[in-house]
């Protein structure tokens, strides 16, 4: 059992956790995810370690309330424990001296790129950071990612919160401009922001390192549910990755993996909520 140390809403469906687990504070490197399940009989979820604390021993997690397993998890609080937390798993992101590194996080994949860019900016490389979201309340971790860049930018759709426009407007203004060198980007968030990202750094062959967490299932390479094609390859996210080449990636092929099984998934979460509801009414 992992005990859960503190809890707190991050935005709407967004949820961090603190986690007492020193073992895999001690052993997770930047990039890594573990596996964790509510209880006994919940389904397993892969979730990127946003951060760690070897002095408490306890690790960090960023839930996105979406389907019935993740609204199972925000019924634990304070106090209460997690099941299982297996990990660290996946290779360790590729950390090197690149010069000017933009990171860019959509939603949950903030919490993929800020250990990225404390790492990044340990080794001397300048960090700037863009943050989107479809609105405001749902922009997470700009304190924590902004003081650690050199710059942040925070995009929102509908413009209630920094730029109005999407992270590709910000990167191609960034690329576009006489006074910054882009020489990398890492990205991470919805696969259609990835694929667009990747788009537009492709002209200019800047390197691109995209997360593919959202195809992970069962995050040891044995259910096959996260086979991708990367390079013409298929390659497994939770084992080879989960970062890969942004250019090299089928994005296409990605997505429509993703959306096979969103009936079934949406049936089990109105299934939940319907049992919960009479299970908290007394009935």
């Amino acid at each position: 059992m992992y005990e859960i140390v503190d809890k707190q809403a991050l935005a709407e469906g967004l949820t961090q956790y603190e986690i007492k687990a020193p073992r895999i504070a001690r052993s997770r490197q930047c990039g890594q995810f573990v596996i964790v399940r509510a209880y006994e009989h919940s389904e397993r979820i892969p979730l990127t370690v946003a951060n760690i604390d070897n002095q408490a021993g306890t690790i960090t997690l960023i839930v996105q309330t979406v389907g019935k397993s993740t609204l199972e998890m925000t019924r634990l609080n304070k106090g209460d424990a997690f099941r299982d937390v297996a990990g660290p798993l996946g290779k360790p992101s590729h950390i090197t001296k690149y010069g000017t590194v933009v990171v860019i996080g959509g939603g949950l994949g903030t919490a993929v790129v800020y250990p990225q860019a404390i790492a990044l900016r340990e080794i001397g490389n300048r960090i700037i950071s863009i943050i989107g979201a479809r609105t405001e309340k749902l922009l997470i971790l700009q304190e924590q990612l902004g003081a650690v860049s050199d710059e942040l930018i925070l995009t929102t759709d509908d413009g209630s919160g920094g730029v109005r426009g999407l992270v590709t407007d910000a990167l191609s203004k960034l690329i576009d401009s006489d006074d910054t060198s882009v020489d990398a980007v890492y990205c991470a968030g919805p696969v259609i922001m990835m694929k667009a990202v990747a788009a537009v750094t492709r002209p200019y062959e800047i390197p691109t390192i995209v997360s593919l967490n959202p195809i992970m299932v069962d995050g040891t390479g044995m259910c096959g549910g996260c086979r991708v094609t990367v390079g013409g390859q298929v390659q497994f996210a939770c084992v080879d990755g989960p970062e890969f080449d942004g250019h090299q990636v089928d994005y296409d092929e990605l997505m429509d993996r993703l959306s096979i099984y969103k009936n079934h998934e949406q049936l089990s979460l109105e299934q939940y909520k319907k049992h919960h509801c009479r299970c908290s009414s007394g009935s």
